[in-house]
This record gives structure tokens, sequence and C-alpha cells, in this order.
């Protein structure tokens, strides 16, 4: 049986990839505001938790990318006879990159809507005693030198119901 944690972050990025629904996502926010917005492609979107000063020379990650993990578990046995009964929380580090800040800082924008959109859109279960109520928290970080001149991210952080036995 694949570790709730696991789960749970692979059904995000099912959920993102599934018809390259976050790319068409960004391109209809870009399209309806009349700007360019680089894609995220379903090639960027992984599944780890690496630093992004090790995943740029080590994993060789591009930009723009989402890296989807589990940050946290709790189980609350709010079911009295579930193993398992409580919360698993997925992050997604959401980073851009381009060569004048004002880029950055519009484009990460269009990517946590693009983002958020799709997670509001698909609230309720998701399967395997995975349930999504709907709740994220979203914190930017402020643009910093790297990449391609400049980056900027922000974290999404999403809260899952989870039931197993």
């Amino acid at each position: 049986m694949t570790p709730i944690t696991l789960l749970a972050v692979q059904k995000v990025a099912t959920l993102l990839n599934t018809n390259n629904a976050l790319a068409q996502q960004i391109a209809s926010l870009a399209a309806a505001s009349n700007v360019i917005i680089p894609p995220i492609q379903s090639s960027e979107i992984v599944l780890t938790s690496v630093d992004p000063n090790i995943g740029d020379d080590n994993y060789q990650l591009t930009y723009p990318r989402i890296c989807l993990y589990s940050g946290n578990v709790k189980n609350l046995k709010l079911e009295k006879f579930c193993q398992f009964s409580g919360t698993v929380s997925v992050m997604a580090d959401i980073w851009a990159s381009g060569t004048l800040i004002q880029q950055v800082d519009q484009w990460i924008h269009y990517y946590v809507e693009a983002y958020t959109t799709l997670l509001r859109q698909n609230t309720g279960d998701w399967g395997d005693g995975i349930f999504f109520s709907g709740i994220y928290e979203v914190q930017f970080q402020n643009p910093k030198a790297g990449g391609f001149g400049f980056v900027e991210s922000a974290k999404v952080t999403c809260l899952f119901d989870v039931s197993r036995n």
C-alpha cells in the first residue's frame, strides 16, 4: 500500500497533469488578461521537497516549476475504528524565474491563481479515503537573484482529510 504522504501528493500531481490542466489554466488566465505567461509543463511538476539551490545544481530542474511534497501528517483519530483518521498537508512550492523582477513578480501570481483555481474546482472526494475540503493557504516569497536572473516563489499548503483502515 502506498504511504498516505505519497498518495496525497500523487493525487495533486495527477490533477495538475490530467489533460495538461495546469498549463491550460495558465493559458486561459493569461489570455483573459492579454499577457504572455510561460506555461508550467507537466515535466516541471515534480514530487520533491528539494531545496531550490540543490534542485538547480543537482537535479537540473528548470523554471517555471512546481515541487510537490507532504508537509505534515496528523492522526486525529476522528473515526474510532480507523487506523488513520486525520489530515495530510500537501505543499506546492511554485517557482518562477526571468531576467526582469517585474516578470517574475507578475508570473508568480498567475501560477498561484491557476493552481488554486484547479483546487477550488476539485473539492470533494479524491478517492482512496482522501477528501479535499477546499482549505489552502498561500505564502509569497520576495524575489531574489537566481535562476535566469531573478526568482520568486510561493508556497501553497493544502489540507486533506484522510480516512484509512
